[in-house]
């Protein structure tokens, strides 16, 4: 087996999703995610979606002691690090539960937020049903969400970086989430407070193999015969030796009960 199809393995949920958090881009979006949220002192926050806890920690620091943040994941490991990270914080409770079926109480949350989370679903609509029904009157809802058929990667070879780029994209549940968000959240019931769309630009080839995996998925791609392993090998040695440019469109969206 080549060093190509060799290189086909996930990266450890865990390692990605804390890799993506640190980048410059991740850094300010954060930021900004935290800033539309519009949370303030003394109220509950769920975070849906929580993961390791990679977001808890500001969140708390948002509510301050009168407040409290729920952090509700599925996946019992993410709970488990998640419970690791913020042993310290007593505001931070961590539930385990579904998105479909929230574990939380009707009218008991002031704010909640899904970040990367509804592109993953079974059925996004339930899910934001289930969000509309644990928010109080007046409450805010914010969704972060990539779209991933927006990938581009700037290449002579434009049939490789389209053949990348769809393929990226049908290895995900719900690829166009993203553009979605408005139209979901509006049939779910909620007023929709602000769209960003957000330029994710990469330019050095370490972060941007790390977030889209050039080098994983167009491995996967050739071993599924949907780009010739020759013309990946010439692909990836001139992204890697670059100029390199490679991007997609990230939504934020907040909507108001």
């Amino acid at each position: 087996m080549s060093q190509l199809t060799e290189a086909t393995a996930a990266p450890d949920p865990i390692t990605y999703m804390d890799t993506a958090a640190r980048t410059p881009v991740g850094l300010a979006y954060k930021q900004r995610f935290v800033d539309a949220l519009d949370v303030r002192p003394g109220h509950t926050v769920a975070d849906i979606g929580c993961g390791p806890g990679t977001d808890l920690a500001s969140l708390a620091d948002a509510v301050g002691a009168d407040g409290s943040v729920i952090g509700v994941d599925r996946d019992v490991r993410m709970l488990a690090e998640a419970g690791r990270r913020l042993a310290a914080r007593s505001n931070v409770e961590l539930r385990a539960g579904d998105v479909h079926d929230l574990p939380l109480t009707d009218a008991g949350v002031d704010r909640a937020r899904v970040d990367r989370v509804l592109q993953h679903l079974d059925d996004p609509a339930r899910a934001m049903a289930q969000v509309r029904r644990v928010l109080r009157p007046g409450g805010v809802f914010g969704m972060a969400e990539p779209d991933w058929d927006t990938i581009a990667v700037a290449d002579e070879d434009l049939r490789t970086s389209r053949g990348f780029a769809r393929f990226v994209a049908g290895q995900v549940r719900n690829p166009t989430i993203g553009r979605e968000l408005v139209r979901l959240s509006t049939y779910a019931g909620f007023q929709v407070r602000s769209v960003e769309a957000i330029a994710v630009v990469f330019r050095d080839f370490g972060t941007a193999d790390q977030i889209l995996g050039l080098r994983r998925n167009s491995a996967r791609a050739v071993q599924a015969g949907e780009l010739d392993e020759t013309a990946v090998r010439s692909w990836l040695q001139r992204l890697e030796s670059g100029p390199l440019l490679a991007g997609f469109t990230f939504y934020l969206v907040t909507a108001q009960v």
